[in-house]
């Protein structure tokens, strides 16, 4: 009960409000994210009320009603414990999403809520994302692309926009130095097809960060030679040689 507190208390303050049974499915979620964290590396959050704030209230700030319509189609890259992709599709049921994840346990974990909490339209697959993204039927298939702590905006772009149909949008959840990440992202965006990334500040409840969820809409499509294949975009990432993996959480 106190996660479930703690969570609408949170959601309700960020301007998120949950319905009762989302706080249920989400004290769920809780549940077996302790459970499979003591089998497993999911997550080095743990406590109540910071699960609350900066695993999903943080997921719920990439929610924009402008671009979440009914039927939208998503694909959350690295999705991990499923934050934010399945924090998202919790709080806006008609989406249609794909969980990936590289790691076939984190795939099982996720399989495993989904099935608990009873959700539809909700795909998880076990793959790396530089060669998911060449498969027909992901290949600019998603009107958006969810990513949170995999990679710097740079590297991130390669992996996530060959996924985005033209006209539809990468979110990705940043932390403090997003700024910095942005403007090095530019050239690299203009190269896979994407837009000037632009920013919107996020202030999280107790919490003040610095985080923001970065956008880049999909202006044409992404060349045949990108995504480069596994390992080739942290190592040598376009625009530049940032080799730096992030830790945000």
């Amino acid at each position: 009960m106190e996660f479930r507190g703690e969570l609408q208390r949170a959601a309700a303050e960020f301007g998120t409000p949950l319905t009762e049974e989302q706080a249920e499915q989400f004290s769920l979620y809780y549940d077996l994210l302790l459970e499979w964290n003591g089998k497993m590396n999911l997550t080095a959050i743990t406590e109540p009320r910071e699960v609350a704030a900066k695993h999903v209230v943080d997921s719920l700030s990439a929610f924009d009603g402008t671009l979440f319509r009914e039927g939208v189609r998503v694909v959350d890259v690295g999705s991990g414990a499923g934050f934010p992709g399945l924090a998202l599709k919790i709080y806006f049921p008609s989406m249609e999403i794909v969980l990936l994840d590289s790691l076939q346990k984190r795939v099982k974990f996720l399989e495993t809520v989904v099935s608990a909490l009873g959700l539809s339209g909700v795909s998880c697959v076990h793959g790396r994302a530089e060669e998911a993204a060449r498969r027909k039927e992901y290949r600019e298939q998603f009107d958006l692309a969810l990513a949170r702590a995999v990679a710097r905006l740079s590297v991130l772009a390669e992996y996530t926009l060959p996924f985005v149909r033209v006209g539809g949008s990468l979110l990705a959840l940043k932390g403090a130095r997003y700024a910095e990440e942005m403007a090095e992202a530019e050239q690299a965006a203009k190269i896979l097809g994407g837009g000037k990334p632009a920013a919107k500040a996020v202030k999280l409840p107790g919490l003040d960060d610095g985080r923001a969820v970065v956008r880049i809409t999909k202006e044409r499509p992404t060349p045949k030679a990108y995504p480069r294949k596994s390992g080739t975009p942290e190592k040598k990432p376009l625009g530049g040689d940032v080799r730096i993996k992030e830790a945000e959480a």
